[in-house]
């Protein structure tokens, strides 16, 4: 038995006893499969679960996804983030049941055809669901082979990325690529781990370089580090008639469709407050006063720190019709409809604590009698 099929086999074993029990392994369904690699791509596999269950309660198959509206389906992604994710499946759905008879392709070339779909979750795709031999390459992945083949090249360069893909497809077992590629992600999660990794327990242990020469900590050689971007923001929950005012974000901006409050950055020498006057103003035409402080948010987004101020304002003029600026769409709903609408981080955490502190629970200011 030479080095490679050693090594295939003892971690197709440890798989085959250690693999946790997710629901897209149940029947390894093109569609589910498909969903959840795209959502695990920016989430933990903890929370997928949670949200993964609640999208195939939401569109159970392609057929109804295809044919739901994209403010359903970034409702129903509300929370996982990176929303360019969710209508790009949405797009991928419709083209999938034109041009492909509502049938996941199970070829590598088709499928990274599709919107959203790169290297990896095709190769995920085409192996996971179909069993195909195509290699695939994650962060766990990459981490593993840095430590197992001791690989001194700095992660996500060129040279690094080219190493990985040339390892993965050199060990891809010929007919295993469902269950190997599985365990080597697997593996990456529970074992090979980025901080404290449980070497004593890897069945890949007596392969390994970086542990032959004592420098799993050094392994992988990581990316320069990038300095996290402080953003400050203000927004206005607007109040008429007992009704607030909601827009929709331009599809091709950032969090492009989702619902949001006016609002916007600080400028040079600009209070919180003013900045939602000024930002009323720019994007509405309406012109607002603040009325109070409603609290500050703050959330993480790519390499920003966005802290969020948080104002109730009143309208100061009569005309509740906007001009739109910086929006396709308005509605003006009761505190009850914003579950129905699909909002940034920062503006769904202003509406949790809005829930939470009980600040509508009677009757909101301005209602009429």
């Amino acid at each position: 038995m030479n080095v490679s099929t050693g090594l295939q086999k003892s971690l197709l074993d440890w798989f085959s006893k250690n693999q946790r029990d997710l629901p897209w392994r149940h029947t390894y369904n093109p569609y589910q499969v498909w969903i959840s690699e795209i959502m695990l791509q920016q989430t933990q596999m903890d929370r997928v679960a949670i949200f993964f269950l609640r999208w195939m309660k939401e569109f159970p198959d392609l057929q109804t996804l295809a044919k739901s509206s994209e403010d359903r389906v970034l409702k129903c992604w509300e929370g996982l983030g990176y929303y360019s994710r969710a209508r790009n499946i949405l797009k991928a759905a419709k083209l999938i049941l034109t041009k492909h008879q509502g049938q996941i392709p199970d070829s590598r070339k088709l499928l990274l055809v599709l919107p959203g779909i790169g290297p990896y979750t095709a190769g995920a795709i085409a192996s996971i669901s179909f069993n195909r031999n195509v290699p695939v390459v994650d962060a766990n992945i990459e981490r593993i082979f840095a430590r197992l083949f001791n690989i001194e090249l700095r992660q996500k360069t060129p040279a690094a990325k080219k190493l990985n893909w040339q390892k993965a497809e050199e060990l891809l077992p010929v007919g295993e690529a469902r269950n190997f590629n599985q365990a080597l992600m697997e593996l990456g999660a529970l074992i090979c781990r980025p901080k404290n990794p449980d070497c004593t327990a890897c069945p890949l242990s007596s392969h390994c370089l970086a542990l032959q020469y004592g420098i799993i900590q050094e392994r992988p050689v990581p990316q320069k580090g990038q300095k996290t971007i402080p953003i400050e923001m203000a927004t206005g929950l607007l109040l008429h008639d007992g009704l607030i005012f909601i827009q929709q974000r331009l599809e091709n901006d950032v969090w492009g469709s989702l619902w949001e409050f006016p609002g916007g950055r600080l400028e040079k020498g600009e209070k919180p407050e003013q900045t939602v006057v000024r930002e009323f103003l720019e994007e509405t035409e309406f012109k607002v006063q603040v009325e109070s402080k409603i609290t500050t948010t703050v959330h993480h987004y790519t390499r920003y720190k966005v802290t969020l101020h948080c104002f109730l304002v009143s309208l100061y003029q009569a005309d509740p019709d906007p001009v739109l600026h910086a929006a396709q769409e308005f509605h003006w709903i009761s505190f009850e409809s914003l579950q129905n609408y699909a909002f940034p981080a920062g503006h769904r955490k202003l509406i949790s604590y809005l829930e939470e502190s009980g600040l509508f629970s009677h009757k909101p200011p301005g209602k009429p009698d």
